[in-house]
């Protein structure tokens, strides 16, 4: 299951982007209009939260500016009768800390701006989410297609000096893309300590 990319943005069209990853192979994804916004310009690095859906006839991919985006992509699914397109159109138009406030304000009419949600969509809609979204409150992290390059420089010379340590790329990467989202920060040393940190923690554990 596919849930992080991060890669060269090749192209992007009206519903979605193609990027290509370091290994030579090219995703497309669908993404909600927030995202595209988002995006650099073609050639640079991005890197997309990602939610696979697998089909009978097509695996498909939807990617995400941040986390909270996800997660409430996921929420979405979880409401009857209400497809990937649809949920799609409702991140275009709400970010998901609105979106939130909405369903536990029940606000229906506010829904109904998303093109294809009427009355009794938005009832059902809301009916639904209510007890999922209270207490919900994203915290929104840096957007990884708004990072600048510096972020993207600390990553690579962190995993590049982890692979040096004697850890294969596939080891650390996932490690190294959660320790950086959850502090952006970093200087390469100290993301390097990280992993090296959870790496001896998840090792004890066993």
């Amino acid at each position: 299951m596919i849930s992080y990319l991060q890669g060269t943005l090749l192209d992007c069209g009206p519903d979605g982007c193609t990027l290509l990853t370091p290994g030579g192979v090219g995703y497309e994804l669908k993404v909600p209009a927030t995202c595209l916004d988002r995006l650099p310009e073609t050639g640079e690095e991005v890197g997309l939260y990602v939610r696979t859906l697998v089909r009978e006839d097509a695996i498909e991919l939807y990617g995400f500016s941040d986390k909270q985006e996800q997660q409430a992509f996921a929420l979405l699914l979880s409401v009857s009768k209400l497809g990937p397109k649809t949920a799609l159109a409702i991140l275009s138009t709400f970010d998901p800390a609105s979106l939130s406030q909405i369903v536990c304000r029940e606000d229906c009419q506010a829904l109904t701006r998303v093109p294809g949600i009427g009355q009794k969509s938005a009832k059902r809609l809301v009916w639904e989410l209510k007890d999922k979204f209270a207490g919900w409150n994203p915290q929104f992290s840096k957007s990884p297609a708004r990072e600048t390059g510096a972020r993207h420089t600390v990553f690579s010379d962190a995993l590049a000096g982890l692979t040096n340590l004697g850890y294969s790329e596939g080891e650390v990467r996932f490690l190294l893309t959660r320790v950086i989202d959850e502090e952006p920060e970093l200087l390469v040393g100290e993301a390097i300590r990280a992993v090296l940190k959870q790496l001896k923690k998840d090792a004890s554990s066993r």
